[in-house]
């Protein structure tokens, strides 16, 4: 079983930056897909970013595109989400998801493409 432990979260001014992380042990990391997704107070669970096994290959939900950007260190079994220019509205639930069979072409949006998933670290972003 692949254990998924989101850090980073926090209170900050809009505007202001923040960087997630998340560390996926119990595998081959370099052999996953790696995902953020969140919950904003009240609504339901959207896609944010993810991060294929090949760098290059990265997926970001319209409203981040940007500002937010996603990156992995392999030899830290760590995926990262930078966290640009943010708005009151990025305040979220954030969840870090993984997929034990990543592609080397594309990466899942949704759900119930990933098998594990942290406990989600929270963001505030303040006006």
């Amino acid at each position: 079983q692949v254990q998924v432990v989101e850090s980073g979260g926090g209170l900050v001014q809009a505007g202001g930056s923040l960087r997630l992380s998340c560390t996926a042990s119990g595998g081959t990391f370099s052999s996953f897909t790696m995902g953020w997704f969140r919950q904003p107070p009240g609504e339901e669970r959207e896609f944010v970013a993810a991060i294929g096994r090949k760098e290059e290959v990265t997926a970001y939900a319209d409203s981040v595109k940007g500002r937010f950007t996603i990156s992995r260190d392999n030899a830290k079994n760590t995926a990262y989400l930078q966290m640009d220019s943010l708005k009151t509205e990025d305040t979220a639930l954030y969840y870090c998801a993984q997929e034990t069979y990543g592609s080397d072409w594309y990466v899942g949006r949704v759900e119930h493409d990933y098998d594990n998933w942290g406990q989600g670290t929270q963001v505030t972003v303040s006006s």
